[in-house]
């Protein structure tokens, strides 16, 4: 899938499903996109802080920490739904159709349990931090409220393998993701 067809992100996944994954889809995309520009903002004014008044904002890194858990747990979900998690498949792309179709089904099932299994162990982890009442002291927050992007981030990755285990069981090609099936463009052929 490429990066204009990404912009243009529609579910072949029927019904609520399909809706499910669209919805997602978008708030993946605000978050990564909002989490980026904030990011470099943020740097942005810092650095001219810095240069200008001599001294950079005394939040700014809290600010960054913030939206550097933001970005990485709501970018595993969106790599997920492309298909671009990296992969070792010298062995499986050398295997028959059906072994692949096979093995690829069983890595999304124990993919998404584990995705499920990290975001329950997740949740137990703020609950923990929450009960401590720990603070950024910079920003006055508690601690937990960064932190709650992570079961999330798992939650929507462990939705999206099996949304992908779902389209693998029910369709006759083998997919890398609910929306991208596992076949090799022209230009990877040549490489």
């Amino acid at each position: 899938m490429t990066d204009a067809e990404a912009l243009t992100y529609r579910s072949t996944l029927p019904g609520l499903l399909g809706r499910l994954d669209n919805t997602i889809c978008k708030l993946e995309s605000f978050l990564l996109a909002a989490g980026v520009l904030l990011m470099a903002l943020n740097t942005c004014v810092n650095v001219v802080a810095r240069f200008v008044f001599g001294e950079g904002l005394f939040f700014s890194g809290e600010i960054n920490r913030i939206l550097i858990v933001l970005i990485t747990f709501s970018g595993i979900g969106y790599a997920a739904r492309y298909g671009r998690h990296i992969r070792m498949s010298a062995i499986y792309d050398a295997l028959p159709f059906k072994t692949r179709k096979l093995l690829m089904t069983v890595i999304c099932f124990f993919t998404a349990l584990v995705m499920f299994a990290l975001a329950y162990f997740a949740c137990e982890y703020i609950a923990s931090i929450y009960q401590r009442g720990r603070i950024l002291p910079a920003l006055g927050i508690q601690i937990w409220w960064i932190y709650i992007w992570v079961p999330l981030g798992f939650l929507i990755t462990g939705i999206q393998y099996a949304l992908t285990l779902f389209k693998n069981i029910t369709s006759s090609k083998v997919y890398l993701s609910a929306g991208v099936p596992d076949e090799y463009t022209k230009t990877e052929k040549d490489v």
